[in-house]
Formats: C-alpha cells, structure tokens, sequence
C-alpha cells in the first residue's frame, strides 16, 4: 500500500473534492424560503385581503414547479404513465385532475419493489456528493410495516414553519411554555412540533412525549414545576392528563393554569375538554406525516384555515374520487406545492374525511376553510346503507354527564351473515346501576346515528387495554372481527 506522501499531489485534492457535500442549511436558500412562506404578523399582512385568482396563481406557479420535479422520479414516471398521462398533458393546475391518486398503499408498494425506502423520494438520480442532507422517520407501524418518511432540508423547514405560523395565527403568547404530548423515537409527530417551536417562535418547549416516554404523573409534575401554559397533542391524552393531575392533588386551572390547548380536536366535544382544565382556549389544526400541516383553527373559531400558498386540497368522493358539492364530505386529497425537493406528494388520498366550511371569514383571508377530522374513510362501518365513522360516536356520547371520555367500537359478523356494532362506554354509574342506564345509551346512539347498535358499559379504565390510551398518541376506536 502507498503513503499519501508517494501518492501524486493531486490525488488527496480529488479525493477531497469529491467527498464535499452540502451541509443542511446550504442545500437550499433559507432567507427565500422564509420570504415565500410567511410567519407571525406577516400572514396577515401578505394574504388579507388578497383575491382567489392571485392567490391561484401562486399557487400554479408552485405546483408546476413541483411536477417538473415529480417527472424526475421513477415513483411518478411509473404511476402517471400508466394511467396514460404525459407531461405535456399537465401545463397548469386546472389539469391536476388528469393525474391519478396515490395512497400509502402505492408508497408501501414501492418499498417492497425497491427496499428499504423505495424509489418515490428522487434521490436515486442525485449523485452522492451533490444529494441534500435528510430527516428520515417512519410511522409508527402499528397497522403493519413502517413507513418510510423522508424530508429534504427545505421541504422540513416549511413543515415546522407552517406548525409555528398555525400557532402563531391561533393567539400564541410570547414567551408562552409550552408542553407536548407528542411521541418521539421514529415517529415524525413530536420531533417537527419541537422544531417548529424551537425555530419558528420563542416559546420554551417541554418534549414530555407520551406516557410511555415520560409517566403521566411525572408529566403533570412538569407543567406545576415550570408553569406550562399551553398543552400540545392529541386530545385523548391531553383529558387523561387532567385526570392524573386531580389524582396528584393537583387542581387544573388554579395549580396548572393552562392558556391554550392545541390538539386534534376532530369531533370530540370542546366543552368537556376545556372543562377539564379550567377552560383554556381550544384550537384544533389538520395534518398527516406525510403532508406536514394543512390547516389550522384561527382565532375567529370559524373553521379551519387552510394553508394553500403551500397546500392544494381537494376534497373528492369517497367512491367515485369525482369533487365533492362544496359543504358536502369527501376525503381530504392533498398536493403539497412546497415539496420540490424530496417526495414530492401529488394528489395523496388521506382516507381522512371533512368538509368545507361555507361562507365569507371575518379575518379577510383568501383561504378556504374546512370542518376538520371528521373520521376515515378506510375506518369506516357499514350497517344496513349508514356509514358509520368510529372516531365519531364519542361527540355523540357527550351528552350523557356519566360518559367519561372513553369507548370503542367492535364490528362483528352473525352466524346469520349480518353485521353488528357493540360499543363500549366507560361511565361513572356503579355496576348495579348499568342497567338501568344502558337503554338512555341505545336510544342516544339510535337517534345520532340513524340504527340500533349493541352497546355495553363498563367501569373507568377497563377500555385502556382495548384503546391503549395510556401508551398509543392516537387511540384505537374500531376493532373490526368480521372479516376474521
């Protein structure tokens, strides 16, 4: 073997050469990007008042942009041309609907053709030394294989900013402390709401995580110690934690005073969560993993905004895939116009289901609005021609003083070959009371959904094996064993 000292003097300055790669911040223009994905007060002042037709030109602009970028992709080369389409075929947004749907279904296929992360990021055809620096999670796996989810630099910065800019368009306070029930580990949830915290507002941040990463008593700890003001995360968790304080002692809203809850509210019952902790301000907001943030509540509570300078929803029937009448439900399809750099996503198909909210916006602003989560369509029960959406027999469950919170939904199949639906409800009725309690509930259910289901009441906590609060950010609503 040579020394470097009989090597040519050139052959060390080639070999460095060729190992020099971008770091983060230099793979892509950070002042541009915060010029073109406004924050704070700047929201305001560059989008209220602005007209439908300017704001689609912005956005055609954008989503040119990110096809071209999509045409590079083998992912998109292979699904687009089987469906027939070229790209001459796609000159503008107008043309968006001659593009085929993908799903997670088509990036999990992808992953299995090209293991271990697929071919529909666009790295392949980036030589080593020139390709960007990446954010890599995964979901959480817990339906089956993981995920992959990959974010080039710029396309994880307007993530984070556009958590920061809903935040900061809710009423956020400056200097606000701010504890988050998002989970960490692989997961992308609790890493981007920690960034977008960190770099987009001057909050100080507790990454508490779930209770499995920090206990639920410790958790509460936290927020008496350092005077947390405002709770992050999902709702199911965040109720449980102001049952767990009152365990400790403590009294929510006088030895934890929270300002603002922001969670994924869906169709839970903002009454009963406020009342839990002292009646803070509630904001809920929109987002898959894949996607990054959609929409978020504004401070007039009239809906949620959607961010379309950056993201292009469509909301499109369940069945037929066609435009839904506007106030009507369909599933949220998602183009994200600001992910031009790695996986581009181009008419992805959450399976989540809204609406949009119809009417002027008191705050001027250009965006359409919709009603938010409103359950999932893939997670839905059909029972003699109703849909039923298991995420929302819980808002229908409010009413009752005795409910708690908690409950689950069971499909099951008759020997008859007829489905059933039993659901189960935590309450605080002592057991020989039950009984007498369970017809109140079949009517309720009856009259809210439209048929008889089967229903069971239980005693506080007996669901948690079944919905797994205590462990999972999003708890398990359906048990579905007809097909087994």
């Amino acid at each position: 073997m040579k020394n470097l000292v009989d090597m040519p003097s050139n052959t060390a300055s080639k070999s460095k050469k060729t190992s020099t790669y971008p770091t983060y911040f230099e793979s892509f223009d950070y002042e541009q990007m915060l010029k073109d994905y406004p924050l704070g007060d700047d929201v305001f002042e560059q989008f209220a008042g602005m007209s439908r037709s300017t704001l689609e030109e912005l956005q055609n602009v954008r989503f040119k942009q990110v096809v071209k970028r999509a045409w590079e992709i083998p992912f998109y080369q292979r699904i687009w041309g089987k469906a027939g389409v070229k790209p001459e075929d796609i000159q503008s947004l107008k043309d968006i609907e001659k593009l085929p749907l993908i799903s997670k279904s088509d990036i999990m296929d992808s992953v299995e053709q090209y293991p271990p992360i697929g071919d529909f990021h666009g790295l392949d055809g980036i030589p080593p030394e020139q390709r960007p620096p990446l954010v890599f999670h995964t979901t959480s796996g817990t339906t089956g294989t993981p995920q992959p989810l990959l974010f080039g630099p710029k396309s994880r910065e307007v993530q984070s900013l556009l958590v920061a800019r809903s935040y900061r368009f809710m009423g956020l306070k400056p200097a606000a402390t701010i504890q988050s029930c998002y989970g960490h580990g692989m997961i992308n949830g609790g890493h981007y709401i920690r960034e977008a915290v960190t770099k987009y507002t001057n909050s100080m941040f507790l990454s508490a995580g779930t209770g499995v990463e920090t206990r639920s008593v410790q958790q509460v700890n936290l927020m008496k110690t350092f005077g947390v003001n405002v709770l992050v995360g999902f709702v199911d968790y965040i109720k449980r934690l102001a049952d767990v304080a009152k365990e400790e002692g403590l009294v929510p809203g006088e030895d934890i005073k929270i300002d603002m809850i922001i969670g994924h509210l869906g169709m839970e019952s903002r009454e009963s969560i406020a009342k839990t902790w002292g009646n803070p301000e509630l904001f809920d907001w929109y987002g898959v993993g894949d996607t990054g943030t959609i929409a978020a509540e504004g401070p007039d509570h009239n809906g949620m905004y959607v961010w379309e300078d950056a993201q292009f929803l469509e909301l499109l029937d369940t069945d037929t895939n066609e435009p839904v009448t506007p106030g009507t439900t369909g599933n949220m399809v998602v183009t994200c116009l600001y992910k031009d750099d790695v996986y581009p996503i181009i008419r992805f198909n959450t399976h989540d289901i809204s609406q949009e909210v119809l009417g002027e916006n008191s705050l001027n602003m250009p965006f359409k609005r919709i009603k938010g989560f409103m359950g999932r369509s893939d997670n839905m029960v059909k029972l003699r021609g109703i849909n039923i959406y298991p995420q929302g027999i819980g808002p229908m469950l409010d009413e009752r003083s005795e409910f708690l919170g908690e409950f689950i939904c069971e499909a099951i199949r008759e020997a008859s070959g007829r489905d059933e639906m039993i659901v189960r409800v935590e309450v605080s009725t002592p057991e020989v009371e039950r009984a007498n309690l369970l017809p109140a509930y079949i009517e309720l259910l009856k009259r809210k959904i439209g048929i008889e289901v089967k229903v069971v009441l239980v005693g506080e906590g007996e669901l948690t094996p079944l919905t797994q609060v205590d462990i999972r950010q999003k708890p398990i609503r359906l048990i579905d064993k007809r097909f087994k």
